[in-house]
């Protein structure tokens, strides 16, 4: 066990199976980043709720898909989580290893 690194007490899904759940229209990502880092590029279909003014009360509807939450590498996400937690937000999954996984994994990048 590397020191420092635990298990994550939110849900982690990988970047292979959050394209298939975008795929089958079961997703919809909620990116953390700052604006001018998700205008760099995103994941197709995200949206923006920067974790600077970041409120659970905020997150879009979903329409009976699973909401995930993504940064750029999950520390962020991560902290959002933590957010919901504490509101009962019913979110708790992210994508391990954030867009620097998705873009690793050489998956579409919106611009």
């Amino acid at each position: 066990m590397v020191f420092g690194f635990g298990k994550s007490k939110h849900q982690e899904i990988n970047a292979q199976e959050l394209d298939a759940m975008l795929r089958d229209g079961s997703a919809l990502v909620v990116d953390v980043r700052e604006p001018d880092e998700f205008a760099a590029g995103h994941i197709p279909g995200a949206v923006n709720l920067p974790l600077s003014r970041f409120s659970p009360d905020e997150l879009p509807d979903p329409q009976g898909r699973q909401l995930v939450l993504n940064c750029l590498g999950g520390k962020r996400s991560g902290m959002a989580l933590d957010k919901c937690g504490i509101a009962k937000a019913n979110v708790d999954t992210h994508l391990a290893g954030g867009f620097n996984a998705w873009q690793a994994a050489r998956l579409p990048v919106e611009r």
